[in-house]
C-alpha cells in the first residue's frame, strides 16, 4: 500500500458526516412501550435534556444488520431494503434478519462469551454446536440454562456438559460461575469471607456449592474418556478448612440463598407464560399422530437403550481388559447423558429459572440490552445487587416481564428491543463529555460502541468480496520462495517424498478455499472453519460405535500413531533447508469468523480486537484500541486482499471497460464500505486519490484502503 496515502488518510478517515434528516421516521410501534416507560422513568428522576433524533433509515439498516447478523449490508441488500415501503421497512427488516441462518451464528458468540465455552476445552466444541443448535431451533432460555446447569455424562456426546468441565466440575468454581452468569449475582467473593458491601455470606456461598459437592470430572483409564457423574459424598464440608474444629466438619446441605419475587397470586407475566406453553402442549398434543424428527435427546436415549440391553446377561471376565472398557463405558450411560444423573443440579436449575426469579430474567434482560444498545440498564451487566441499582427499574422490569411472558424465546427480547426508540436513536456529537455522558446514561442517546472482532472480520470479508473468489482464474499467478526440510539421507538418494517439513513446525491451518500458502506473520487472520452441524453429528456417531470401536482403530487413531512414529524417528535426523520456487494463483477467499474455533489463537485477529481467552469469570471483551489493532488493519492481509480490486467485482466494469464510470464505481465503493453515498467533498476526494495512483484499479485499492481503516467503518453509526 502506498505509504504517501498516510496525509490523505487524515482528511477522509473523520468519516463522520450526518446524513440528511429528511428521511426520519418516528421508531416501529413494536417498541413504544420500552421508550414511553423510559422517557417516563427519565422524567420522574429529572433529567431534562432533550433526546436526539432517531436515526436515519441507512444508519438503522447498518446498525441492525451488524448487531443481529454481524456483519454490514451488501449492496443488493441495501438497494432491497430502499424498495421497501418506508412505513413498515424498518420491522420488516428486522423480522428478515431474525429469520437469517447468520442469526443462530452471530448470537452463538454471544451465549459462547457469557458461558466462557471454549473449543479447545473438554466438551467446548460440542457446546458451543448446541448453542448454535439451540439458537436455530428456537430453544427457551430458561430450558438451555436448565441443561446447561443440570447436565452430566461424557464430553461431546452430552454437549451441555461443557458448562461443567469448563470449570473441572470445580464446585466452588461453579457456584460462582452459576450465579454470576445466569444470575448476574457476584457471589464468589463470598467464598472466603462475607460479602463486605452485600447480603451474602460465606455460609450462602458454601450452600449454593453444596448443589455441585457430589459432582465429579472422571477421566477413564482405559478409553481416556472425559465425563462427568455423581457420587454419595459431597466436598463441600462446613465449617470451612482452618476454622474450628476440624473433626466437626460435615457436608453443607444445599441452600438456594436468592429469594424469589414476592406476590399474592401468579404475576401477569407468569400467567401469559403458562397460558402460552399450554398452548404450545396442546398444539404439540394435536399433532402426535405425526411422527417427529428425532433429536438430538432422542437419538442419545436410543443409543442407552442400545448399549444397555448389550450389556445385560454378559458375563464379566475380569482378565478381559477390553471387555472392561466395554463396560466402563456402558456404565457410564453416556449416551442419554445421565451418568449419575444429578438431582441437586437439577433441582438448582429449576430454582435459577423459575419465573419468580427476577434475577434470572432481569439478567438477561440486561446482558442483552446492553449488547444492542452499547450500555446496560445495570452496569456492570454481572453485578445485580441492592447495591448497583439499575438506573431505569421500570424499564429492566418491562423487558425481563415480556421475555418471560415470551416463553424466555431471544429473537422476541431482541425484536423488542431494536424496534424500539432508544435502539434507534442517533449518536451525540460536538457537545461537552459532560452532557454526553448524561444523555447516554439516560439512554436519550445511543452510544458509540465498536463492532465485535467477529464483526470487524466478516464486515471487511463482505465489503471486499471475499467469501467468494473475485479473481478469474489463473489473473494473479506469482511465483515465491518456500522453504521445507529434507533429510540428508534422503537429499542423498534423491528422493524427498514424503519427507518435506515446513521450517515451523506443524502446518499452519488454512480455509479449505485458500490456495496461498501461509507467510509468516503477515497471515493472522486464517484459521480452521469449524462446522456445527458437523460436531453434533460426529458426536452421536462417534457414540453410536464407541463400544465397537475398541475392538478395530479407527484410520484417523491408526494416522495418528503412524505421524507419531514418524516424529519419534525423526528426532535423531539431521535436516537441510531448502528453498525451491512455487506458482500460486494468489486468488484467496475467507471463511466467516462466526465459524472459527474460538476463542482464536492469541496473535490472530479476533484476539487482537478483544476477544478473550474465555477463561475467566467475569472478563468482558476490551473494546479500547491498541496500535496492534492499527497494524494490523493497515498492513494485515485481509484488509489488503480486501482492498484489491477483482475481475469479478461489480466495481470492476465501472473502472474498466466501456462502461466505466469513476463517480459511480466511488459511490458503490461508499455503499459497500460504509452503507451511504459520499458527500461532494469526499467525491472529489477520492477521485484525487484514485487519480494519483496512475492506474485506476490501484488507485480504486487505495481509496478501499482508505474507507475500511477509518473509524467509521469500525464503529457502529
Amino acid at each position: 500500500m502506498n505509504t504517501k496515502l498516510s496525509v490523505a488518510l487524515v482528511g477522509i478517515v473523520s468519516c463522520a458526516t450526518l446524513l440528511s434528516q429528511a428521511d426520519l421516521r418516528a421508531a416501529s410501534p413494536d417498541g413504544s412501550e420500552i421508550g414511553r416507560i423510559l422517557m417516563a422513568e427519565n422524567a420522574a428522576k429529572g433529567v431534562k435534556h432533550k433526546p436526539m433524533p432517531i436515526a436515519n433509515d441507512a444508519t438503522f439498516l447498518r446498525r441492525v444488520y451488524v448487531d443481529l447478523i454481524g456483519r454490514i449490508p451488501t449492496e443488493d441488500e441495501i438497494r432491497k431494503f430502499a424498495k421497501m415501503p418506508k412505513a413498515t421497512r424498518r420491522v420488516a427488516l428486522v423480522d428478515e434478519l431474525l429469520a437469517n441462518a447468520r442469526f443462530a451464528d452471530t448470537w452463538t458468540v454471544f451465549y459462547s462469551d457469557m458461558l466462557r465455552l471454549r473449543t479447545n476445552a473438554d466438551g467446548g466444541a460440542a457446546a458451543i454446536a448446541f448453542v448454535h443448535k439451540a439458537i436455530e431451533d428456537g430453544m427457551p432460555y430458561d430450558q438451555l440454562a436448565k441443561r446447561f446447569i443440570s447436565a452430566n455424562g461424557k464430553a461431546g456426546a452430552t454437549p451441555e456438559v461443557g458448562f461443567v468441565l469448563g470449570d473441572n466440575a470445580d464446585p466452588m468454581a461453579l457456584a460462582g460461575a452459576t450465579s454470576q452468569v445466569f444470575l448476574g449475582i457476584r457471589v464468589a467473593c463470598a467464598q472466603c469471607h462475607d460479602h463486605p458491601f452485600d447480603v451474602w455470606t460465606q455460609h450462602d456461598f458454601y450452600g449454593l456449592a453444596a448443589y455441585f459437592g457430589k459432582t465429579r470430572r472422571v477421566e477413564t483409564q482405559f478409553t481416556n474418556t472425559v465425563y462427568t457423574t455423581e457420587v454419595d459424598q459431597s466436598t463441600i464440608l462446613w465449617p470451612p478448612l482452618g476454622e474450628g474444629d476440624a473433626s466437626e466438619r460435615k457436608p453443607m446441605p444445599p441452600r438456594f440463598p436468592f429469594a424469589f419475587a414476592k406476590s399474592d397470586g401468579a404475576s401477569r407475566y407468569i400467567s401469559r407464560l403458562e397460558q402460552l406453553r399450554t398452548a404450545k402442549a396442546l398444539a404439540l398434543n394435536a399433532n402426535k399422530k405425526k411422527k417427529p424428527e428425532a433429536s438430538v435427546g432422542d437419538l442419545l436415549t436410543s443409543l442407552d437403550k442400545k448399549v444397555d440391553k448389550a450389556a445385560r446377561g454378559k458375563k464379566r471376565n475380569t482378565l478381559d481388559v477390553a471387555a472392561e472398557a466395554k463396560r466402563d463405558a456402558r456404565n457410564l450411560r453416556i449416551g442419554s447423558g445421565i451418568a449419575s444423573q444429578s438431582e441437586l443440579r437439577t433441582e438448582l436449575a429449576k430454582l435459577i429459572t423459575n419465573p419468580k426469579n427476577r434475577y434470572f430474567s432481569r439478567s438477561f434482560a440486561n446482558r442483552v440490552w446492553a449488547h444492542l444498545v452499547g450500555r446496560g440498564i445495570v452496569e456492570p451487566i454481572d453485578d445485580l445487587s441492592d447495591n448497583n441499582a439499575p438506573s431505569h427499574p421500570k424499564t429492566l422490569d418491562y423487558l425481563a416481564d415480556e421475555f418471560v411472558a415470551s416463553g424466555y424465546d431471544l429473537k422476541t427480547l431482541v425484536r423488542m428491543i431494536v424496534t424500539s426508540v432508544p435502539y434507534q436513536r442517533s449518536h451525540v456529537y460536538g457537545i461537552d463529555e459532560l452532557t454526553q455522558n448524561e444523555l447516554e446514561d439516560a439512554f436519550l442517546a445511543t452510544p458509540m460502541r465498536r463492532m465485535l472482532s467477529e464483526v470487524i472480520y466478516d464486515s471487511v470479508v463482505t465489503a471486499g468480496h471475499l467469501f467468494e473468489f473475485k479473481h478469474a482464474a489463473g489473473q494473479n499467478l506469482k511465483t515465491v520462495w518456500q522453504s521445507s526440510r529434507v533429510t540428508k539421507a534422503s537429499s542423498s538418494s534423491g528422493s524427498v517424498a514424503g519427507q518435506l517439513v515446513q521450517t515451523d513446525g506443524a502446518p499452519k491451518a488454512m480455509p479449505a478455499k485458500n490456495q496461498l500458502a501461509a507467510a509468516g506473520s503477515y497471515d493472522l487472520e486464517n484459521t480452521i472453519e469449524f462446522d456445527f452441524d458437523a460436531i453434533l453429528k460426529k458426536s452421536q456417531e462417534k457414540e453410536e460405535v464407541a463400544i465397537e470401536r475398541m475392538k478395530v482403530m479407527s484410520k484417523e487413531e491408526l494416522e495418528a500413531m503412524r505421524m507419531q512414529q514418524q516424529a519419534r524417528e525423526r528426532r535423531n535426523v539431521e535436516y537441510i533447508d531448502r528453498f525451491a520456487k512455487a506458482t500460486i494463483d494468489d486468488n484467496p477467499s475467507f471463511i466467516s469468523s462466526f465459524r472459527m474455533a474460538s476463542p482464536a489463537a492469541p496473535d490472530h485477529f479476533l484476539r487482537v480486537f478483544g476477544q478473550t481467552d474465555r477463561t475467566q469469570l467475569g472478563k468482558h471483551r476490551d473494546q479500547s484500541p491498541s496500535m496492534r489493532q492499527a497494524l494490523m488493519m493497515l498492513n494485515g492481509r485481509l484488509t489488503h486482499e480486501a482492498s484489491r480490486v477483482g475481475e469479478l467485482e461489480p466495481v470492476y466494469p465501472l473502472l474498466v471497460g466501456e462502461k466505466a464510470n469513476l463517480s459511480q464505481a466511488i459511490q458503490l465503493v461508499y455503499r459497500e464500505i460504509l452503507t451511504r453515498q459520499p458527500s461532494k467533498d469526499e467525491l472529489a476526494e477520492a477521485k484525487t486519490i484514485v487519480a494519483e495512483a496512475g492506474k485506476l484499479l490501484d488507485g480504486m485499492a487505495d481509496l478501499r484502503w482508505l474507507l475500511l481503516n477509518c473509524d467509521e467503518f469500525r464503529f457502529l453509526p
